[in-house]
């Protein structure tokens, strides 16, 4: 087959594009299913506490992910200054993952313990009194809202009924851990703890 007769027929042209579309598909997906790697946390990694889960709640709905990402790729640049790469194990509670593509801002897979819980709460207030150059918005009525105990419960609830291997016990005892904490200790928590998984030992 000539490359002239399917340049000229849009209708073949269209399936073989599918064609190839789909086998390339198949060959990148299928493997990586197969191994179960995308399944298996990464060590160290668990499920989110009652409170980093309220504040992953609250950085979705304000669209943190929109200037953020978080997936530090594998190339020199970007693990000298984000640190180690991502790798799937990382995401597996992640429902859905925030890996991202835009950086307006930088990448926070790897900002938990960079600065301290004052640094990210004056920073979410008014971000350029401590990066003059930020034009990220600022967040304070986060600072004014308090959590809602029976909605952390029903989130944690829900991510159970997808595989989140949450126990009966922590999900009760949620609200005593919400309990009092506004949506910035929230987010603060969830900003904390974006750290890389911890080494493998070697035995």
């Amino acid at each position: 087959m000539n490359h002239e007769k399917v340049e000229k027929n849009i209708v073949l042209m269209a399936v073989l594009i599918a064609l190839v579309i789909s086998v390339g598909g198949f060959i990148q997906i299928v493997p990586l299913m197969a191994a179960g790697i995308s399944k298996e946390p990464a060590p160290g990694v668990e499920p989110y506490s009652a409170l980093r889960l309220a504040g992953r709640d609250v950085y979705v709905r304000e669209g943190c992910y929109g200037c953020h990402s978080q997936m530090v790729r594998s190339l020199h640049e970007e693990t000298l200054r984000y640190g180690s790469y991502s790798v799937a194990g990382e995401f597996v509670y992640d429902h859905p993952f925030q890996w991202g593509s835009k950086r307006t801002g930088p990448d926070l897979a790897r900002v938990g313990g960079r600065y301290s819980d004052e640094w990210h709460r004056l920073h979410l207030i008014n971000p350029r009194d401590l990066v003059p150059e930020s034009n990220m918005p600022g967040y304070p009525w986060l600072a004014e809202k308090d959590l809602d105990e029976q909605e952390v419960q029903a989130m944690m609830r829900a991510m159970k009924r997808i595989g989140v291997p949450y126990t009966e016990e922590q999900i009760a005892a949620a609200p005593d851990e919400v309990s009092g904490k506004t949506k910035m200790d929230a987010l603060i928590a969830y900003l904390q703890g974006l750290r890389p998984p911890q080494p493998q030992e070697v035995n």
